[in-house]
């Protein structure tokens, strides 16, 4: 068989009025249930047979009901009998259906039963087979024992020596669902959508979402409404998260995501919580030529102008009496929220014209008497002598 061959097998199609081949694949609906078989309606008066088997979860129940819709492989017809699998490997098979399963890009079932050089051992159907590290998943996994006994879905990408090398990959499988997860995605997802994903990887720069099907990046200014230092201070690499679709670029494949908008805005409460003459703890966030910058809570800052430092004492820059990090007391001096700008001032601050009006003068008979003309001073030092 050529590979344009098995591409076409590969495809779905309906079963009326076409012969069926091994490998083909089609979406039946459940007509019945019986035991350990299930009876599926093919259209048209064709029945076909799938073991219940395949259909059970790791307690033994069963996931589907009759009705529900399932992609199935064709396998082979026995005993005037149409049999169909989601996958080869729930039973024991011979070295024939592996073939086939191979050449018709049918799924296989195994068992990750050891590591081994360049990959691990895998069991299917009784019969080992190798799985390189690059082919066990979608992102690499640090940890081989993550994968250790465990059972999953592979496709046959070699197949040689008559069953006795089988080489196994994942990755082909689950790149073929993420590809259709990702057309899902081209046509349902849209800018300001909310959506749920998990975090692929981490950077210095953000974060990865896989949205199921594409990767959206989260920067690290959309983590929070407040400067964030670190993007492991917020979120950890498989965590679930719900975040707000920025900007979509299919062209370049780039989706923006934001956090931080899911969150609710601290600047929506602000007058509520910073009317003026009040008085707030904070901490020194940056330092500039011209104040500081404190933070009153994650997302709302306030400058300290220069001016307004320095005890009455001129200062040519703020680290002379403040050190990023450090906590303050301040007051609130001018609020506007449209601008979201908080000027601040120390809390012990007392302005210049207050200071004018509260100065008194010194009582009249406490200045100082003149001293008389330059001449006068000239003739009294003349008669000392």
């Amino acid at each position: 068989m050529t590979q344009e061959l098995f591409a076409d097998l590969f495809q779905e199609k309906t079963v009326t009025g076409q012969q069926l081949r091994p490998g083909d694949k089609i979406e039946a609906i459940i007509a019945d249930i019986s035991g350990e078989n299930i009876f599926l309606d093919l259209g048209g008066k064709s029945e076909g047979l799938l073991s219940a088997a395949e259909c059970r979860n790791e307690n033994g129940e069963l996931t589907v009901s009759v009705g529900d819709k399932v992609t199935v492989f064709f396998l082979a017809q026995r005993g005037g009998e149409l049999v169909f699998t989601t996958r080869i490997g729930s039973g024991r098979v011979g070295s024939a259906e592996l073939e086939q399963a191979f050449a018709s890009g049918i799924p296989v079932k195994g068992k990750v039963v050891g590591e081994i050089k360049g990959g691990f051992q895998v069991t299917v159907a009784g019969q080992r087979a190798f799985c390189p590290y690059s082919q066990m998943g979608l992102h690499r996994t640090e940890s081989a024992e993550a994968y250790l006994n465990q059972e999953m879905v592979f496709k046959i990408i070699e197949f040689g020596k008559k069953g006795r090398n089988i080489i196994l990959s994942a990755r082909a499988l689950l790149e073929e669902e993420r590809e259709q997860r990702r057309q899902q995605l081209r046509e349902n997802l849209h800018e300001g959508d909310q959506v749920e994903g998990t975090v692929s990887s981490i950077r210095e720069f953000g974060a990865f979402v896989d949205l199921g099907g594409a990767d959206g990046l989260i920067p690290i200014s959309e983590l929070a409404w407040g400067q964030t230092a670190k993007v492991e201070d917020v979120l950890s690499i498989g965590q679930q998260v719900v975040v707000i679709v920025k900007k979509i670029d299919w062209d370049k494949e780039r989706i923006s995501l934001s956090l931080r908008d899911t969150l609710e805005n601290p600047w929506d409460r602000v007058e509520e919580k910073y009317a003026p003459d009040s008085v707030h703890n904070g901490t020194v966030s940056r330092l500039t030529a011209f104040g500081a910058f404190v933070t009153l809570e994650p997302g709302v800052d306030g400058l300290l102008h220069i001016s307004k430092l320095g005890s009455g004492r001129r200062i040519n820059h703020p680290r002379e009496v403040l050190a990023e990090g450090q906590a303050v007391t301040v007051k609130v001096d001018s609020l506007d929220k449209s601008q979201q700008r908080i000027s601040l001032v120390p809390e012990d601050y007392v302005p210049k014209v207050e200071e004018d009006k509260n100065w008194t003068p010194p009582p009249k008979d406490a200045t100082p008497k003149s001293m008389g003309t330059f001449a006068d001073l000239l003739n009294k030092a003349k008669k000392k002598r």
